[in-house]
């Protein structure tokens, strides 16, 4: 068994890293629902922590959205956590907003 699988076949991960461009996603996103309402910014971030503490547990789990990329929906909130897997390391992309052009990331470098 690798050190990246487990023995009922899921992978594990060691590290979750934030391109610059899901970080500008994330904060642009957190800081409109703060302007709005203290609370919907804390839901919002308690949305993104579980969606990576879900995504570290089971990353092959959630469905392609293209020939690299993961996508997993947030509860609540219309965003979604891009990410691609490299070895054990799962790197978030993009915080998407679901009326988003699809792929945006792509040139976010």
């Amino acid at each position: 068994m690798s050190k990246t699988e487990r023995d009922d076949g899921r992978q594990l991960v060691a590290e979750v890293y934030f391109l610059p461009g899901a970080t500008s996603d994330y904060d642009d996103a957190f800081d409109w629902y703060f302007s709005r309402s203290e609370s919907a910014a804390e839901g919002f971030e308690e949305a993104v922590e579980r969606a990576i503490a879900e995504i570290v547990q089971a990353p092959g789990r959630w469905p392609l959205c293209d020939n690299r990329h993961r996508q997993h929906l947030l509860s609540r909130y219309p965003y979604s956590l891009v990410y691609r897997l490299i070895d054990d390391i799962v790197l978030i992309v993009a915080v998407a907003h679901t009326r988003r052009q699809f792929g945006y990331w792509e040139q976010q470098g």
